[in-house]
């Protein structure tokens, strides 16, 4: 069986590579990414994605706007969302589980949180 294939989408270098380095620990491929758009681009091009971790506040577009853009299309709308943010914003949160969000996880993703993301794969 092939390793899981999980898109990192963060605009922080250091969370990035933070998220990317611990998933590949557990023998999990890795794309991160910097933006939604890339991340939008990589996915129509890409098909064998199984999850994605975003992080919540990033320019010109949100976790919670990739999130929305995943769950609206048909072709991707079975993929796993994880948000990854710094601020414990109970609304946001609750946002993000009402659009779709398999989980909510508070920045610095520790190593401790990797078993709860591979949950989802």
């Amino acid at each position: 069986m092939s390793s899981p294939h999980v898109l990192v989408v963060d605009d922080t270098h250091v969370d990035r590579h933070v998220i990317s380095m611990a998933l590949m620990c557990h023998n999990v491929r890795v794309t991160a990414v910097e933006s939604v758009m890339q991340a939008l681009v990589f996915l129509d091009s890409e098909h064998d994605v199984n999850m994605i971790v975003s992080d919540y506040c990033m320019p010109e577009m949100t976790g919670y706007d990739l999130l929305m853009e995943v769950k609206k299309s048909p072709r991707l709308a079975h993929l796993p969302v994880i948000i990854a943010s710094s601020d414990n914003i109970p609304e946001r949160i609750r946002k993000c589980f009402d659009g779709g969000a398999k989980d909510y996880i508070l920045k610095p993703v520790k190593i401790a949180d990797v078993p709860r993301i591979l949950n989802y794969i």
